[in-house]
């Protein structure tokens, strides 16, 4: 169907003024290192394109390219991979097909997340009512093959690093929540990753962007194939910075979504309100790392746990049952799943494998062990939205989201058991150095 597509980003000098690597640094066998690739999931011909539940929309046209983007990250025996999908869900199903290709990386270290867009193909094989899907699972394949391919690449890529890390507040007209325009995180973390030895020494390898948004100006009803506000995002960061840019979505539920507003109460859905969009969160996301101290030597981890949430919705229950894309870890009336946590010099990063409401990003960040917390939305899988039980069909305004989750239940077992890999991890109990 496809022949591979590789990408060799050149990556641009940064301004060495900035970095204050020390005189005479060299890299020893404990230093960090850090290797980034790209792969085009863009498929060929063009496939309809789904912004959620029901059959996908045909389209005629492309806006941008379709990516997996990858940053592998090492020290010690530490090793893992993020990775970042341009799709609006990446199940555990499509994720483990990759792991097993991947060389190097234990599969539990390998984090795959979704960037949210609603203008790529079907990933999660939904039935309609008489069990026919609109996916082509041939393509779905073909995009396994190309994220194991970008990993392990990233592995070959990796060089001696040093990171740089921060977290602000994005200004400008970027998100809002649909449901109360204030009740998002505005937040933007950012984790960049410089090369400190060779040829390469000061340039960036790496620019990974965190913030809560759902890319969805164009959405899936116009015929378009696109990243969205994601491609303006990775070329604005990758001709100011260099190296490969990435985006890792947070706690974006509810209804978390680009400011595509109009001063006539009317919305932009064109691609150049992504591009608007995209480059101003590009712009905010440098502007907050410009003057990140650089740290020679962070500390790195990865933790994992599985946890189980049950499935009380009969919709849920019924794609589970009937996608092809079959779940060796779902039971009738319950599913498994892993959750991560990474420190990553002073940044500490939770996944989180659905669409969390914005509250409980915000309690999860405050009890988290660092004052740089990162949310990695739809990570590892992509379970619908996950309220607290308290929000469970609690307003009107509710009820879409209630009924594409798993169930009342699934926000709290989230933050319970994610807190407990919290306060399980090496920062919490002083075994980091």
């Amino acid at each position: 169907m496809m022949s591979p597509m590789k990408i060799t980003i050149p990556a641009r000098l940064c301004l060495i003024f900035l970095l204050g690597f020390p005189a005479g640094y060299e890299a020893t066998a404990q230093d960090l290192k850090a290797g980034a690739a790209v792969r085009i999931l863009t498929p060929d011909p063009l496939l309809p394109v789904s912004g959620g539940i029901g059959e996908p929309k045909p389209s005629t046209q492309k806006k941008g390219d379709l990516y997996a983007r990858v940053l592998v990250l090492e020290k010690g025996n530490t090793r893992f991979a993020i990775v970042g999908v341009d799709n609006l869900g990446w199940s555990s199903i499509l994720g483990d097909r990759s792991r097993a290709l991947i060389k190097g990386i234990a599969p539990e270290n390998v984090l795959i997340g979704a960037t949210h867009t609603h203008s790529a193909p079907d990933a999660y094989a939904f039935p309609d009512e008489k069990g026919k899907i609109g996916a082509d699972l041939k393509y779905l394949d073909w995009c396994t093959r190309q994220i194991a391919d970008a990993v392990n690449e990233a592995v070959k890529n990796l060089v001696p690093a040093a990171l740089r890390i921060a977290v602000g507040e994005a200004k400008g007209k970027i998100a809002y929540n649909y449901y109360a325009d204030k009740l998002y995180d505005p937040r933007c973390g950012v984790i960049q990753a410089i090369a400190t030895t060779g040829s390469r020494k000061g340039q960036t390898i790496a620019t990974l962007v965190n913030y809560a948004i759902h890319p969805e100006v164009i959405g899936s009803g116009r015929g378009i194939l696109s990243p969205d506000l994601c491609g303006p995002l990775y070329a604005r960061i990758e001709s100011k910075a260099g190296g490969v840019a990435l985006f890792m979505n947070s706690a974006q539920g509810g209804m978390v979504t680009a400011d595509n507003r109009r001063e006539n109460g009317k919305e932009a859905n064109d691609y150049e309100e992504c591009t608007r969009i995209g480059e101003l969160l590009a712009d905010e996301a440098l502007r907050i790392i410009a003057d990140a101290p650089i740290q020679n030597d962070p500390v790195l981890y990865c933790g994992s746990r599985m946890i189980r949430f049950p499935i009380e919705n009969p919709i849920m229950k019924y794609i589970l049952a009937n996608s092809p894309l079959k779940s060796p870890m779902a039971a009738h009336d319950s599913i498994w799943t892993r959750l991560n946590l990474l420190d990553i010099g002073t940044a500490q990063v939770l996944t989180i494998p659905g669409e969390a409401l914005p509250n409980i990003g915000y309690y999860v960040k405050r009890h988290m062990n660092t004052r740089q917390p990162f949310l990695f939305g739809l990570t590892n899988d992509a379970f619908g939205y996950m309220l607290t039980k308290v929000d469970f069909m609690s307003f009107k305004r509710y009820e879409y989201v209630s009924n594409t989750s798993l169930g009342e239940m699934t926000g709290e077992i989230y933050i319970d058991q994610a807190l407990k890999l919290v306060a399980d991890s090496p920062a919490a109990t002083g075994a980091e150095k």
